[in-house]
């Protein structure tokens, strides 16, 4: 057994005021109540809500803080994620940090909610980062994991648990844990999808292991959600296949066949470009036809009437 423990902070989150004195205090309390407890993880752009407007350069004042605390607490800590200014753009980063208080990697969330967030930069570079004597660990934000390659990249790159920071407030979220729930079945992987509340989401996180079982799933309010895993479990997983069933990932790497979608110079997107342009639908257009133009209404016609 390879045991390790990861604490998952639902929190809630302002998006006018920093947050990062809250999540000082609420990881505190869990190291007090938990002292087992050997990585943190908290919600997407938890540090100072989800307003591009608070973008900084990093190490910023809050990445320093969040290095510091981690060295206290002799922890790993992802704080979730911030906005980043860098190479003229504004990115959503999440920071990694080891017990020592160093930053071991950055990663930029590479799907913005677009065409919501169209103002956000999009990462290239997906992130693993070991920790010495445990495993192997892979980090993914919130609309990412709609792109089943993010995951499958971090898998294959010996990803054995993917940390999964997300701000979701709108009604697709019972698609999301599902989502989840998949991720971790056909990688074969712990999955930690932590959410936040109040600007930060509507909570519902959400902890998998690697049979898809769902670990923990939290409500709308504020929790802590203490959680000790067995890597062994990944990787017994991994070798004889998800209940003894299938082995995806080494059917993956046996594969026969290449995808032709994923080389652009070489597949037919004549479909894909007849869906429109990716932006917000109009009020009249409708979500299915956001390239339609509006009707205009008849003369005596200009409000709605019983």
């Amino acid at each position: 057994m390879v045991p390790f423990a990861i604490a998952g902070i639902q929190m809630r989150v302002s998006a006018t005021e920093s947050n990062v004195d809250g999540m000082a205090h609420r990881l505190a309390v869990v190291m007090r109540r938990f002292p087992w407890v050997q990585m943190v993880l908290f919600s997407e752009l938890c540090a100072h809500g989800p307003l591009p407007q608070f973008a900084q350069s990093l190490p910023s004042p809050a990445e320093l803080a969040f290095c510091e605390l981690a060295r206290r607490h002799d922890i790993w800590l992802i704080p979730g994620s911030m906005f980043e200014h860098a190479e003229g753009q504004v990115f959503n980063t999440a920071s990694v940090i080891d017990p020592a208080g160093h930053v071991v990697g950055r990663y930029r969330k590479m799907f913005p909610f677009e065409p919501y967030e169209a103002a956000v930069g999009s990462g290239r570079d997906p992130l693993v980062f070991d920790v010495p004597g445990v495993g192997r660990f892979g980090v993914s934000i919130c609309y990412d994991m709609w792109f089943p390659e993010t995951s499958r990249t971090l898998a294959a790159m010996g990803a054995e648990v993917i940390l999964h920071p997300s701000l979701t407030d709108t009604i697709d979220r019972d698609i999301e844990l599902s989502i989840v729930r998949a991720t971790a079945a056909i990688n074969q992987c712990y999955v930690f999808d932590i959410n936040g509340v109040g600007d930060g989401g509507i909570g519902r996180s959400i902890i998998v292991d690697p049979s898809g079982h769902v670990v923990y799933a939290a409500g709308s309010d504020e929790e802590t959600m203490p959680v000790e895993i067995d890597l062994d479990r990944v990787r017994r997983e991994r070798a004889v296949g998800l209940l003894g069933l299938g082995q995806t990932l080494k059917s993956f790497r046996d594969r026969r066949a290449d995808f032709a979608v994923y080389q652009r110079a070489g597949f037919d997107t004549a479909y894909l470009d007849g869906l429109g342009p990716l932006r917000v639908p109009t009020r009249r257009s409708g979500a299915a036809t956001p390239d339609a133009p509006a009707e205009t209404a008849p003369a005596g016609c200009a409000g709605r009437h019983p």
